[in-house]
């Protein structure tokens, strides 16, 4: 099993979550970020939380500089499981998906209130695409 398949593994055990806007407890809640520190933790990887993120973001230099640390690279073409994707849902709001299988991401979506397993729908605006080293 590669890392990325570990990865989107330890994601769905959070399916159901409470959504928690700046969440990083799953007993609590989560929110995109706060998903991703979970699952990464969980396989083993320590991610210190992003510092200086808010609602609306002009830039994701922060994530950038955090995904190096994280053990993710910049990557191109078609998305494999465990992938990282940032999507823009809407002006100066970026967002964080994980790969998972047949086209489907698992992230914390604010308006079901909930960590969800569902098909991507913003693939036409990845803004940034990671994937973990193994």
């Amino acid at each position: 099993m590669s890392r990325g398949e570990e990865l989107a593994r330890a994601a769905a055990t959070f399916v159901g979550t409470p959504f928690r806007l700046y969440g990083r407890n799953a007993q609590t809640g989560l929110d995109c970020v706060g998903l991703l520190l979970a699952s990464l933790t969980a396989i083993g990887i320590q991610a210190v939380p992003v510092r200086g993120y808010r609602l609306r973001n002009c830039s994701i230099e922060p994530w950038l500089e955090c995904a190096t640390r994280w053990n993710l690279v910049s990557t191109e073409g078609p998305v494999q499981v465990g992938d990282v994707l940032i999507v823009v849902p809407g002006p100066s709001q970026h967002h964080i998906m994980i790969a998972s299988q047949d086209g489907s991401v698992i992230h914390a979506h604010a308006g079901l209130k909930r960590v969800v397993h569902e098909p991507v729908r913003h693939a036409q605006s990845f803004l940034a695409h990671f994937h973990l080293m193994n």
